[in-house]
């Protein structure tokens, strides 16, 4: 390795003894083949070691590839290779005259890792992004391609996967036609009062909707709705409409972020809480996100509320968000409508692991399962309880990466093994 490679935040320097950037499929087969270890780096928006192989093992890169995006308006799917990001893709998508579903805050992250770590958007019946997939293409460990469609059997395993299975060079995505939203933000909307009748109907009040705080006072200081044009046109009753544009970051410059004020617009340059022509920010920063059934939201935000005085201090910005129930096995929303608590932390390490583990254990009764990208100190023999298809999961890793050339020490953590 002779670069210095670490992930978007600088949190993690990875160990790898080479990096490698094929531009070929048959080059990843036999890089794939040749080596003891391998693990992909996607956009390097993950905060934990997730994508390091170890100081012996290989780190491949994918982003070289030639970027493929094959849309099929009369099937209403697009075939996209792994290292392609979510702004490209949307953009080619777009041009069609067609729509991905949902989108996350950022649209720079690549489309592969983000269906592989289960990262998601928002809506009350919006799935993570991985539900939209309908094909993988895997190089597994002896370098041999596989593909796995939604008819096979394994497939509920083959998206959501941590990168345990093999190298995923390509996915094909389900579209629908294109749409437009208006994005809303409004401030100061009180957590007292807020039951869990009242939370459902705020959060259902738009095709997306992001709750935002920083959890220096109770409530929420930013709500943005982002409503479909198609859709009826709802009423906010409980905050007042911004005055000005908002960054969801105090402080912050909201020229980084999409329209508001109700300015009609493409559906990818509005689902996104940021820019895709602009860095969000500097990377000075950790993240933290728990997922847990929805209806546990309101004793949740409660139970934060009561610690907020240790979480406010190192906090930069908490977004709550649900996700609506898929069926990918290792997904944090497999088999349960969930509320999805993101923290955004301050860049100290030292500072934010000890506010972390307290948050933890105020939200254990409500069985959250950590992003598996960011920052948690959950222990493994807990995260493995939450997931009831685990073992299915274990069984196809085993049958796709007999040797565990995928399975880092992350991985094998996480699995048991």
């Amino acid at each position: 390795m002779t670069e210095t490679i670490t992930n978007w935040a600088g949190n993690i320097t990875y160990t790898a003894k080479e990096l490698h950037r094929p531009y070929s499929l048959d080059a990843i087969g036999t890089l794939v083949a040749g080596s003891a270890k391998v693990r992909v780096l996607g956009s390097g928006h993950s905060f934990n070691p997730i994508a390091e192989p170890g100081p012996e093992g290989l780190l491949l890169s994918i982003a070289g590839l030639p970027p493929v995006i094959d849309v099929d308006r009369a099937a209403r799917t697009v075939r996209v290779s792994g290292g392609v990001r979510y702004a490209e893709l949307a953009r080619a998508v777009y041009a069609h005259g067609l729509a991905l579903p949902n989108m996350a805050s950022l649209p720079h992250i690549s489309v592969a890792g983000s269906v592989a770590t289960g990262t998601h958007g928002s809506g009350v019946g919006n799935g993570a992004l991985a539900s939209s997939v309908r094909e993988v293409e895997l190089v597994t460990g002896d370098g041999s391609p596989v593909v796995i469609g939604r008819d096979d059997e394994r497939f509920g395993g083959a998206v959501t996967s941590l990168g345990a299975l093999g190298v995923v060079t390509a996915l094909t995505l389900d579209l629908e036609p294109s749409f437009d939203v208006e994005q809303q933000v409004f401030t100061e909307l009180p957590l007292d009062g807020l039951d869990p009748a009242a939370f459902e109907t705020v959060m259902a009040s738009a095709y997306s909707v992001s709750l935002f705080t920083d959890w220096r006072a109770p409530g929420f200081r930013q709500v943005w709705l982002k409503r479909r044009t198609d859709q009826p046109l709802p009423g906010f009753p409980w905050a007042a409409p911004a005055t000005e544009k908002l960054h969801p970051v105090p402080g912050m410059p909201a020229v980084n972020c999409t329209e508001q004020f109700g300015v009609p617009g493409p559906w990818h340059e509005r689902l996104p809480h940021f820019r895709a022509e602009f860095t969000p920010s500097s990377g000075a920063e950790l993240q933290s996100e728990y997922l847990l059934p929805r209806g546990h939201a309101v004793d949740a935000l409660g139970a934060i509320d009561r610690i907020r005085e240790t979480v406010a201090p190192v906090l930069q910005t908490c977004e709550v968000r649900t996700v609506a129930s898929d069926d990918q096995w290792l997904s944090p929303s497999y088999g349960r409508d969930t509320v999805a608590l993101h923290f955004t932390w301050v860049e100290d390490t030292a500072a934010v692991l000890p506010v972390v583990r307290r948050l933890e254990e105020a939200l254990d009764a409500f069985e959250p399962r950590p992003h598996w990208g960011k920052v948690f100190t959950v222990p493994s023999e807990v995260v493995r309880g939450r997931y009831p298809r685990l073992d299915d999961f274990r069984a196809l890793a085993r049958e796709l990466d007999p040797g565990r050339k995928f399975a880092n020490a992350f991985v094998q953590d996480i699995l048991g093994e």
